[in-house]
C-alpha cells in the first residue's frame, strides 16, 4: 500500500499545473473553475459509484453524521476562503499560506493521536514529516509575506480548515468506501457552492471544459489515494509522501514553464526527498 500516496503526489502535481495552465491562459473566473471542477469530479464517479457504494450502518449514528457534517462545512468554508484569497491576491503571494496545509495536518494528527488510536504516534514518521513540512513552508516565505493582509490570512485559514477536514475525515472513513465518501462530499459541496456562487457555464469554452473535466478527474484520483493512504498507512505517513508533489511541481515548472528555482526551493526539495527516503527505507 506504500505506493498509493506516491500516485497521489503525481496527481497533485498534475492538478496544480493544470489549474495554473487554465487560470493563466484561459479567461475564466476562479469560481467557475472551482465549481465545475467539483461537478466534473461528481460526473467522473457517477458511472461507477453503484458498483463501489458502501455506507456502514455505523455511519448513520448521530455522532458520525455530525462529524461528516463538520467535514462538509470545513471543506466548504476552506474552498470559499481559498476563492476569496485567490480573487483578491496574486497566486504567488498567497502560495506560502497554502503550504501550511500539510504542516497543519501533521500537527492536528499528532493532537488527535492522544485521543484516537486511528492516528499514528511513531516518532520515526512524525519527526521527518514535521521537518519536511517546515522546510516546505520555509522555502515559500519571503520578506513581503511577513506583512499579512486579509487575503493572506484568509488563505492560512483556508489551509487550516482543509487540514481539519482531512483529519476529521479519518474518523469516519472506515464506515464508507473511499469512493462513496468522496462522491457524497463532492456532491454536497458542489450543490452548496453552486447556490452561493452562481457559476456560468456559458463563459467557459468547449476546450476549457475538457481541461476542467480533466482537473476533476485528477482530483478524484488524488483524493482516493489520500483516503486509501489514511486507511492503510496512516495520516502522517501519507502526508509526508504527498510532500513529494511540491518537488515534482518545482521540476515541472522549471521544465515546462521555464521558471527559475532559488536556493530555498532546491534545499527544501532535498530535505523532503531525504525525509521520505528515510521513512520508506527505514
Amino acid at each position: 500500500m506504500y505506493f498509493i500516496p506516491f500516485i497521489g503526489s503525481l496527481s497533485l502535481a498534475a492538478i496544480t499545473l493544470m489549474e495554473k495552465l487554465v487560470l493563466k491562459t484561459k479567461r475564466i473566473k476562479i469560481k467557475n473553475l472551482h465549481i465545475f471542477a467539483f461537478l466534473s469530479s461528481v460526473l467522473v464517479m457517477l458511472p461507477i459509484i453503484y458498483f463501489f457504494w458502501k455506507v456502514d450502518y455505523s455511519a448513520l449514528e448521530p455522532i458520525n453524521i455530525f462529524i461528516f457534517s463538520l467535514v462538509i462545512i470545513s471543506s466548504l468554508f476552506a474552498n470559499l476562503l481559498a476563492f476569496y484569497s485567490l480573487k483578491g491576491e496574486k497566486i504567488t503571494n498567497i502560495e506560502p499560506a497554502r503550504m501550511f496545509e500539510p504542516l497543519f495536518v501533521v500537527l492536528l494528527a499528532i493532537i488527535f493521536s492522544f485521543f484516537f488510536s486511528l492516528y499514528e504516534r511513531n516518532l520515526n514518521v512524525i519527526i521527518p514529516a514535521l521537518i519536511a513540512s517546515g522546510a516546505l513552508v520555509f522555502s515559500h516565505i519571503k520578506k513581503h509575506h511577513l506583512y499579512l493582509n486579509k487575503y493572506f490570512i484568509a488563505a492560512i485559514a483556508g489551509s487550516l480548515l482543509f487540514a481539519i477536514e482531512l483529519v476529521l475525515s479519518r474518523l469516519i472513513l472506515g464506515f464508507y468506501n473511499p469512493l462513496t465518501f468522496y462522491f457524497l462530499r463532492c456532491s454536497a459541496i458542489f450543490l452548496i457552492s453552486a447556490v452561493i456562487l452562481k457559476p456560468s457555464l456559458k463563459e467557459i469554452k468547449t476546450k476549457t471544459r475538457f481541461e476542467i473535466f480533466l482537473i476533476g478527474f485528477l482530483w478524484v484520483v488524488f483524493r482516493l489515494t489520500v483516503y486509501y493512504g489514511y486507511l492503510h498507512v496512516g495520516v502522517i505517513f501519507t502526508t509526508l509522501i504527498l510532500l513529494l508533489a511540491p518537488v515534482l511541481i518545482y521540476l515541472f515548472a522549471w521544465r515546462f514553464f521555464k521558471e527559475e528555482l532559488d536556493w530555498k526551493n532546491i534545499l527544501a526539495a532535498m530535505i523532503i526527498l531525504g525525509c521520505v527516503a528515510y521513512v520508506v527505507l527505514s
